[in-house]
């Protein structure tokens, strides 16, 4: 045993890493996302194109002008948008002339940085004689686009591991992360549609509980307006982020009744409220771009565009959690050993394990409410990619609770190997559905899924990954041919 190893064992398994310094885990991570990178698919379409449109128009044409992204969009998202002459429908316009994108403008605040990098590279490559246009749609705007998304899919995961390393055995949050990375529905939209908005609101969300939980025993003013900046942000990239906000209004409701129990109104209540009104004030600072960019659309600050249904009454949990139609568990059953972990966590910190579960109670709660709840043309539950931190804390935590009631060694061989297997079965799993193998949309065959994965997906993967490497551009026109196809078997559908 090393002396790192005896360190890990003296501090219950979890290594404190000097200032600046990486782990071997966190060198382990960062040597998967480069070599991954090439698997990044610098592709905008479906609701992408509403996502990517906000930064192109901002950045080509400084406003919001999306009629060129519209008509420049796949075939599958023009469909209901444009007639047959390829002219955008009148009723796409709302009442201030804008068209109707009603996708939020996060996304593109968090690409600007790449996506700025890229205009100056092909402004200034046109300037000495080259011959790309500076329209944001050639290559080099999509490959920022495409890399921009990985990065902040990789931060997510990063902070994911951060912060449950700071409670459990590093090995454990590094099984975690690994699990979660690739067997969960975060690489559809990290590295193959990366115009959505998924792997910025994994990275926004796991930002806001880390600095959340960073900041939970004393929190002075400065970091409570943070805090706010960070949760404005993580609204506007995906707005039922905003159920994340019951971590520190759960956290503030305690303190309160603590300071009503002990009589220390003065002391106690009186900085709390200020601090309160400051989060509240900073956060509604930080969501004006969404506010604004909605008043420009459609007229109205308070007007997102989303004409949908929601049934309070009557939430579709089960459904959500378990259906063949993109179930959270069914689809990607990681997820759910990762919440039970979080029941577990609760030997390590009972609160924060009680918010965390409220929270993705809550989260349940209001995706089974919505009409779309499936989330239409999804791998798995997309809208859950959002709680990837949760997550990652969550398995980590059962894999540490797995080691203290068996044999360590023996965990330490039979979780990574669990994990494998899942990481496999999800990977042939989003080969079928990137290939249509399985419907993109509705209800799916475990039966046929389950022969695919034994007798098909072995067979072809070898030669599609090959095909995705050095052919992309057919592969894409292909799968996207395949896809209008479908949904014009089913017009009902709607576009995506």
């Amino acid at each position: 045993m090393d002396f790192y190893e005896q360190q890990e064992k003296v501090n219950g398994g979890r290594r404190r890493q000097p200032l600046g310094r990486l782990s071997k885990y966190e060198i382990i991570l960062l040597a998967i996302f480069v070599v991954s990178l090439p698997l990044s698919n610098p592709w905008v379409r479906g609701d992408g194109v509403g996502y990517y449109a906000f930064g192109r128009s901002l950045l080509i044409e400084h406003s919001l002008d999306f009629q060129r992204d519209w008509l420049a969009a796949n075939t599958s998202f023009r469909m209901g948008r444009t007639d047959p002459s390829g002219n955008i429908l009148a009723e796409q316009y709302t009442s201030t002339g804008h068209l109707d994108n009603h996708f939020s403008i996060g996304p593109a605040i968090l690409w600007s940085p790449f996506l700025l990098v890229a205009h100056v590279g092909v402004c200034a490559y046109d300037a000495l004689g080259g011959h790309v246009a500076a329209d944001g749609y050639s290559e080099p705007y999509l490959l920022a686009m495409a890399l921009g998304t990985a990065v902040y899919g990789f931060l997510s995961l990063w902070i994911s591991f951060r912060l449950a390393r700071k409670y459990l055995a590093e090995r454990w949050a590094f099984l975690g992360t690994l699990g979660i990375w690739f067997a969960s529905s975060l690489p559809v939209y990290m590295y193959f549609n990366p115009s959505w908005s998924h792997a910025h609101s994994a990275f926004a969300v796991a930002l806001f509980v880390w600095y959340w939980d960073r900041t939970r025993q004393i929190r002075t003013m400065l970091q409570w307006m943070v805090l706010g900046a960070i949760g404005g942000l993580m609204m506007d990239v995906y707005y039922p982020n905003a159920l994340l906000f019951l971590l520190p209004l759960l956290e503030s409701l305690g303190a309160y009744w603590e300071g009503i129990v002990k009589e220390e109104l003065r002391r106690t209540i009186g900085p709390l409220l200020l601090n309160n009104i400051l989060f509240v004030g900073v956060l509604f600072a930080a969501f004006l771009p969404t506010l604004v960019s909605k008043k420009i659309i459609y007229g109205s600050y308070f007007n997102f565009g989303y004409l949908v249904q929601w049934f309070w009454d009557s939430p579709a949990l089960l459904k959500v959690c378990f259906s063949s139609q993109h179930g959270l568990f069914s689809w990607t059953p990681i997820t759910l050993l990762a919440v039970i972990g979080l029941f577990l966590f609760s030997r390590n910190d009972r609160f924060l394990a009680l918010y965390l579960l409220c929270t993705f109670a809550a989260y349940a709660y209001v995706i089974g409410c919505y009409q779309d709840w499936d989330g239409l043309s999804s791998f798995g539950n997309r809208f859950f990619v959002s709680l990837t931190v949760l997550f990652v804390v969550g398995l980590a935590a059962l894999c540490d609770r797995v080691a203290h009631i068996w044999n360590e060694r023996r965990a330490q061989i039979l979780a990574p190997i669990l994990i494998g297997v899942l990481i496999l079965w999800n990977l042939g799993l989003i080969f079928q559905w990137g290939t249509h193998l399985i419907p993109a949309r509705g209800p799916i065959s475990w039966r046929n899924a389950a022969y695919n994965q034994v007798a098909v997906v072995p067979v072809k993967v070898g030669r599609t990954l090959a095909y995705y490497l050095t052919q992309r551009r057919q592969l894409m026109r292909h799968i996207e041919e395949e896809d209008v196809r479908h949904l014009r078997s089913q017009p009902s559908e709607g576009s995506q």
